[in-house]
């Protein structure tokens, strides 16, 4: 599994690899009643809408498990802690791959603050709710 679908899957549940989370099916008190025998095609769910994940809220619980101060707001390293995935250089280095960094590894300081808003970027293309001031 890359190191993206490791964070997709910490952020947004076991599933995350294929689709954002979606919500609960609609109970039977919710459905419209009718007159007619349902068909296949009429039983059928439609496609449900998908869900969106606050981020901030996610990982604000993910960092109450935690005795470390970590500013997963505006660092790689620390946010890939919080989701217990390794932040190691070789890890970072990858992860800039997969997600298409151009830049020179060599240069951590600028990978990481890239990788940090690519990272924020993916996981709201993916479903998620990130606050605006974290996309700056």
């Amino acid at each position: 599994m890359s190191i993206f679908e490791r964070i997709k899957t910490a952020i947004f549940g076991p599933h995350a690899t294929t689709a954002p989370a979606v919500p609960p099916a609609t109970s039977a008190s919710q459905k419209p009643a009718t007159s007619m025998p349902a068909t296949p095609a009429a039983s059928a769910p439609a496609p449900a809408a998908a869900r969106t994940v606050e981020i901030e809220t996610v990982m604000k619980g993910y960092a109450s498990k935690t005795t470390q101060k970590l500013n997963w707001r505006t660092s790689i390293v620390d946010l890939l802690k919080l989701l217990d995935i390794d932040p190691s250089l070789a890890n970072r280095k990858e992860l800039a791959q997969e997600l298409g960094y151009t830049g020179s590894t060599s240069d951590s300081a600028t990978m990481n603050i890239w990788l940090h808003k690519q990272v924020l970027r993916k996981l709201q293309e993916n479903g998620g709710n990130v606050p605006a001031s974290l996309l700056d």
